[in-house]
């Protein structure tokens, strides 16, 4: 290598070391292969590839740059195009990584752009309250420069126009200051003018001064009148008020020592009658027994809407305590779970413990098998248990007669709770069930039969069973027994009761001292208890041939419902009564409900089809057998099944059938769905519903053109002058 050459790579050139212009190492293109440029020594190598390397001496060695050629740079942007159309895979891991960094990117544009209008924003505000605090600070220097030139000139003013002016300057300082330091003004007080007093020509009470010595002016005398003759002016009241003091300090004055003893004696004797009248009118609530009194006991029986007839009724029961009967049926009746008499029970239970005959009228559900339960069981359980099982053979010692089975099995079950825990048996005779298995009921001794008119018949002509010792009878729901055409398997019946303990038709069948002779043997007089809610012509029929002189109670209305049921009705399209029962089933109904319809097929439908919807559904009607009827009951009982599907075997009519619910003061919701079919009933639930305390009459039912009239009764047309016509 000689001394002043330098080889270079290729697109270096060579240059003269003799040179003094500095110049760098190398050009653009070495600089991006990554060539170090190393600083000038002393001596300097510089090696090439290509070319013989040449050694500096103290002078640096810079190459001049070499352009691209026009060729080299199509070529590369070419290949740089091609790149860019080639198609590149991209892994997934690198889509998702590249969609982060898109996002990330979004993001931190979005908050810079977020944080630029906050920026631009505080500035604007700052700009603002820069500019709020220079306007404060002109308008103050400006009010202060007023100021002062006001001070200045006032001065001045005040200088050349002498010190009659000061006043007006310290008037208008004063007012400034109250201006802007909100200082209260003090008004200078008038002063009083004693010269121009008002003179008063009337005379003043203070201007009399005759009273301080004269006893005529102090005791002013009161004008009296005779009769009922008053001043003019005044007040009747106060002047009535004047006159009775007046008169009273006179009569006081005038009497004697004695006179005033006997008057405080007349006072007092007042004021005890006072005290005893109120005494007497407590409430019977906070009375005794034996602090009753007529007008109580009225009272009483107005509180419960009771109405009795017949000669000789004793009072009603206040509560369980004070009845008449042994403590075991107390206990029993505690247990059962009565904390209360019902209205019924009050007035039936007592009428019933003096062996009299009944004839009740009340509304459903409102209490009856206890109100002839109790006495009857109050009978037996005092009859010596020897005796009872002596005379099994006899018959029993009472019958109850019901008009439907399901009827007569709830009197079984209101007795089986009551008789059992006493040892009183009890035997239920209705159809549906095998005779032969009920005659060896009979057979083994029961005091008490329930049963229905047509197997209670079959079974006496068969020769099941005998009366011989039977004194008590009841005719539950007489009036449906009749309507169901039932009255000649009773009147069959009571012919085989005996005829020894029959009741004398005179006053003695309402003397209690004779009727309770022989009470507590099983030969006492026979007692008939009949309860119905209406009293057709073949109800009384049957009640004048077989009860002597009855005692009759009348609970509420009768024919009409409890007022602890609330009726809503709604009118309804004939398409519509399936939709609308969903809807208030849906509605959240509290279990269990009963569902009547008019026809057997009808209610085999409609459970089905609550059954597909979900809905646990029993079916009761006439078409059923008595063991399907007995589980329908019992299944809804139980809470097995929610719903009852049922027909006229649960209830009859309207009334009997919304009287299923609120039973025994218990309150409950019957619903009706009306359609046009209904129209002859409009008119009476019209009435019903108007009469009921809880319930409202829609306006379609109110305003029905059927719901005006009853069904048979042409409404009269209205007569042209008493036609009103509205003028618009």
């Amino acid at each position: 290598m000689d001394n002043g050459d330098i080889n270079l790579e290729e697109g270096e050139l060579d240059v003269d070391l003799s040179d003094e212009e500095g110049c760098k190492l190398k050009n653009e293109n070495s600089l991006n292969n990554g060539d170090v440029v190393q600083p000038p020594v002393n001596e300097a190598k510089v090696e090439d590839l290509g070319s013989p390397k040449k050694e500096i001496n103290d002078i640096p060695y810079v190459p001049k740059r070499v352009p691209i050629s026009l060729e080299e740079l199509i070529l590369k942007r070419k290949a740089e195009e091609a790149e860019l159309i080639k198609p590149k895979f991209i892994s997934k891991e690198e889509r998702i990584q590249q969609a982060i960094q898109r996002r990330q990117a979004e993001v931190q544009a979005q908050r810079e752009k977020q944080m630029e209008a906050f920026k631009k924003q505080t500035e604007y505000l700052e700009g603002a309250k820069d500019l709020e605090r220079k306007r404060r600070a002109e308008d103050f220097q400006e009010r202060m420069r007023q100021h002062r030139n006001f001070r200045n000139t006032g001065k001045r003013a005040a200088q050349e126009e002498g010190p009659g002016d000061k006043v007006n300057i310290s008037q208008e300082e004063q007012a400034i200051k109250e201006r802007y330091l909100g200082q209260k003004r003090l008004t200078k007080r008038r002063p009083r003018r004693l010269n121009e007093r008002k003179f008063v020509f009337d005379w003043d009470v203070a201007d009399d001064t005759s009273q301080d010595y004269n006893p005529l002016y102090k005791e002013k005398h009161q004008i009296q009148f005779f009769g009922r003759g008053h001043i003019g002016g005044i007040d009747i009241k106060q002047q009535k008020k004047e006159i009775g003091r007046f008169y009273s300090k006179l009569l006081e004055s005038r009497r004697s020592d004695t006179q005033k003893v006997q008057e405080k004696k007349r006072l007092s004797g007042v004021a005890k009658r006072e005290a005893k009248q109120k005494w007497d009118d407590r409430h019977w609530t906070e009375k005794a027994l034996d602090q009753m009194t007529e007008r109580d006991w009225r009272i009483f029986r107005e509180d419960f809407n009771i109405s009795t007839k017949g000669g000789n009724i004793p009072n009603p029961l206040r509560s369980w305590a004070e009845m008449n009967v042994a403590d075991e049926l107390k206990d029993v009746i505690k247990k059962v779970g009565y904390p209360e008499p019902t209205p019924i029970q009050r007035q039936a239970i007592p009428i019933g413990l003096q062996n009299r005959d009944i004839i009740g009228v009340a509304e459903t559900g409102s209490g009856k098998t206890a109100a002839f339960l109790i006495p009857l069981l109050n009978w037996i359980q005092r009859l010596p248990k020897l005796e009872r099982l002596e005379d099994t053979e006899q018959g029993p010692y009472a019958i109850i007669m019901a008009p439907t089975r399901e009827l007569a099995q709830q009197i079984e079950e209101e007795t089986v709770k009551f008789g059992r825990p006493l040892g009183i048996k009890t035997v239920s005779l209705i159809g549906g069930l095998s005779r032969e298995d009920q005659a060896l009921k009979l057979r083994m001794g029961a005091e008490i039969v329930i049963g229905t008119p047509g197997r209670l018949n079959d079974v006496l002509e068969n020769r099941y069973m005998v009366l011989n010792q039977c004194t008590y009878i009841v005719l539950d729901e007489a009036d449906k027994m009749i309507d169901m055409g039932f009255e000649p398997e009773v009147n069959n019946i009571l012919t085989y009761l005996p005829v020894t303990n029959e009741k004398p038709d005179n006053e003695d069948a309402e003397d209690d001292s004779k009727l309770l002779s022989n009470f507590a043997t099983k030969h006492k007089y026979r007692q008939t208890v009949m309860f119905t809610a209406t009293m057709p012509p073949a109800v009384e029929r049957l009640a004048r041939s077989y009860l002597r002189r009855p005692a009759m109670v009348y609970i509420g209305s009768a024919g009409k419902p409890t007022e602890r049921v609330e009726q809503i009705v709604y009118m309804v399209s004939e398409q519509e009564k399936r939709r609308k029962l969903l809807e208030i089933l849906a509605a959240g109904l509290d279990p269990p409900v009963i569902i009547f319809v008019n026809q057997k097929k009808g209610a085999d439908v409609l459970a089905k089809g609550l059954e597909k919807l979900g809905y646990s559904a029993v079916v009761l009607h006439g078409g059923k057998g008595q063991e399907q009827r007995e589980y329908a009951l019992a299944s809804l009982k139980s809470g097995q099944k929610e719903i009852l599907v049922a027909t006229d075997v649960a209830g009859r009519e309207y009334v009997h059938r919304i009287g299923r619910t609120g039973r025994a003061g218990k309150s409950g919701i019957a619903i009706s769905l009306l359609t046009k079919e209904d129209a002859p009933v409009f008119y009476d639930l019209k009435q019903l519903l108007i009469q009921s305390p809880v319930s409202t009459c829609p306006h379609e039912l109110a305003n029905h053109p059927d719901a005006q009239t009853k069904p048979g009764i042409l409404a009269a047309k209205k007569r042209r002058a008493e036609e009103t016509v509205y003028i618009t």
